[in-house]
């Protein structure tokens, strides 16, 4: 009798201690894991550009939060561990942990980050963007982002709508001619529209831009509007031209796709769940940025040119012409969504 009431104890009790660590791994799986990840991320931008205060930072805190501090990151500036030119591939490389930035560096290393930067005369709003990317599932255009970030070691986890990326320039625009033979700044997409619209793209480094317009190298830049006043380009500009080539341009966040997969699914889970928050709050920030810099472009005395509605319908079709096709050429998926983003517009009735 004793050696039967000995055996069924230490069957209560081995029961007892599979239940209960059944019950530790399951709160493990719902909550945050013991062991803190330290993450370094380094952007393609400073801390004086719009990106980091209005985007970035906003993003690393609600990780933080939504992991419950089980989620750590540290953000460099741009040269603290490596360029601005090279941010994106060192995360690819897991050299840092993640990056932020603007189309892969215009496309040249991710040409599918072009969907996700924004189509130039493309979607207007962030709900318009929003829609497109991933809120209406006859669209999704972000699933070919995200599949090509996937296939370069990286997971997509961050976006911000910047506001419209505009033409700042010595001389009005009110009409797509109005660029013709111009000699301005642009990189990448940028560079596609204005040579498209029948002017000079020049490439320089965001440094050198200022310098450039002052001793006339240049006539004017392509940049983000609410960036503006953080560059003091109301100094050697006269004139912002709205809604500029890409009336929502946009910045994205990138982790390394072998630290997001070394994180626990609650982790994960958790971080994927702030993207859409996290999107609509720094885009509002973004866009108050917007109107704080006109108010300082016009203080100066400075112009803000709204083009006509008639003359936005034709920059819009000029560059569905011959914009958006040299932007589906670039890859396979980019051809997709350039497909997915012409319906988006059409549905809209922005085109026939």
């Amino acid at each position: 009798m004793n050696t039967v009431t000995n055996i069924l104890k230490t069957a209560f009790v081995s029961a007892s201690a599979l239940v209960l660590g059944g019950s530790i791994v399951l709160a493990q799986a719902d909550g945050p894991p013991e062991e803190v990840t330290n993450w370094v991320f380094q952007p393609a931008f400073d801390s004086t550009d719009a990106g980091w205060d209005n985007g970035l930072m906003p993003w690393v805190k609600a990780v933080e939060e939504a992991t419950q501090g089980s989620v750590k990151i540290r953000v460099e500036p741009a040269g603290a561990l490596t360029s601005g030119s090279e941010a994106f591939s060192a995360a690819v490389a897991g050299q840092t942990d993640g990056y932020a930035g603007w189309a892969t560096v215009y496309g040249g290393e991710m040409p599918e980050g072009m969907l996700a930067f924004g189509m130039a005369m493309g979607a207007t709003t962030p709900e318009e963007a929003w829609e497109a990317m991933w809120g209406n599932p006859a669209y999704r255009i972000g699933d070919i982002v995200q599949e090509a970030a996937h296939a370069r070691n990286l997971h997509w986890a961050g976006w911000s709508d910047q506001g419209p990326n505009a033409m700042f320039t010595k001389f009005p625009i009110n009409k797509l001619e109005d660029l013709s033979g111009k000699k301005m700044r642009a990189g990448g997409p940028q560079a596609i529209f204005h040579a498209a619209m029948g002017g000079s793209p020049v490439s320089l480094n965001a440094g050198d831009i200022y310098t450039a317009i002052k001793l006339g190298t240049i006539e004017g830049t392509y940049w983000d509007t609410g960036g503006i006043d953080d560059m003091s380009y109301q100094e050697v500009i006269q004139y912002a031209s709205l809604p500029g080539w890409n009336p929502a341009q946009h910045q994205e966040i990138f982790i390394n796709l072998d630290k997001w997969n070394a994180l626990t699914d609650w982790q994960r889970k958790q971080i994927d769940g702030i993207f859409e928050s996290t999107y609509f709050e720094t885009s509002k920030m973004h866009l108050d940025g917007v109107d704080h810099a006109l108010q300082v472009l016009k203080d100066s005395g400075g112009e803000v040119i709204t083009m006509s509605d008639e003359e936005i319908a034709r920059m819009r079709a000029k560059s569905i012409s011959d914009v958006w096709p040299q932007v589906g050429a670039l890859s396979e998926g980019n051809a997709k969504g350039v497909a997915l983003w012409t319906q988006f517009l059409k549905d809209k009735g922005y085109i026939k």
